[in-house]
């Protein structure tokens, strides 16, 4: 069994956040250190600790990830001028909180998607 997480407490009704969606397959609450206008995670309530972690029993709630994203874009007024989809992976890949979860950001033009490697 993964680890318990701060995810998997808010998913079990167990901590404090602000969700903005929830049914049997996800959980979606905004970022407690929002790094734009609209920055929401969305979590599959099944526990999976990084991407490595994933199987062929996962695609459909991981898939359903989209679908939520989708939605809350729409909701929160940034799917027409566009937003961002983030899943980081581990430590170099910016990975915090060892249950996946997705970034949607947006509210405001994002930028380029990575900056170029340290020399």
């Amino acid at each position: 069994m993964p680890k318990e997480t701060i995810f998997s407490k808010i998913i079990n009704g167990e901590a404090d956040a602000d969700v903005v969606y929830r049914d049997e397959r996800a959980t979606a609450f905004r970022d407690i250190g929002p790094q734009a206008p609209t920055h929401i995670l969305i979590v599959p309530n099944k526990p999976i600790p990084t991407i490595n972690d994933v199987s062929e029993e996962d695609e459909a709630d991981l898939g359903h990830l989209f679908t939520v994203a989708a939605k809350l874009a729409r909701d929160e007024g940034i799917a027409e001028d566009g937003y961002r989809l983030i899943v980081n992976c581990n430590e170099h890949g910016g990975q915090i909180v060892f249950h996946l979860h997705m970034h949607l950001l947006g509210g405001h033009p994002m930028g380029r998607m990575v900056s170029k490697p340290r020399e």
